[in-house]
């Protein structure tokens, strides 16, 4: 596909959720060494992923995407036409923060600790 035709091609939101998904797990698993869950669940922290939009995706501790903002508007053909599209990807902020002054936590980082676990559930530095 050369770059004018690439720039024709229309892209959903469920294409390029699903080309951001699949590519992440890939890297994930080739980090990790192994499908094991638990060790997917802690490469994927921090890997970077460029899109079928154009942009780079980064998976954060929080397992949530950083991602530019798109604002559009419906154009005659059914198409969408970008109004804005911020410079920076933004970084999702899904846990409350009240949360955390519970001792919850929202950060899947090695070592691998959810909510109240004390122990990494899987053993191994990458």
């Amino acid at each position: 596909v050369t770059q004018t035709e690439y720039n024709r091609l229309v892209v959903n939101d469920p294409m390029e959720a699903h080309f951001i998904g699949f590519n992440m797990w890939v890297a994930a698993v080739e980090q990790a060494g192994t499908t094991a869950i638990p060790a997917v669940k802690q490469a994927l922290y921090g890997q970077k992923i460029d899109s079928l939009s154009g942009f780079t995706v980064t998976m954060g501790t929080n397992h949530h995407l950083s991602k530019p903002i798109f604002i559009g508007e419906v154009i005659e053909s059914g198409q969408f036409k970008s109004v804005f599209v911020s410079n920076t990807s933004i970084s999702a902020q899904p846990w409350n923060p009240t949360i955390n002054e519970q001792g919850l936590r929202c950060d899947w980082s090695y070592p691998y600790v959810c909510s109240k676990c004390s122990q990494p559930s899987f053993n191994q530095t990458f």
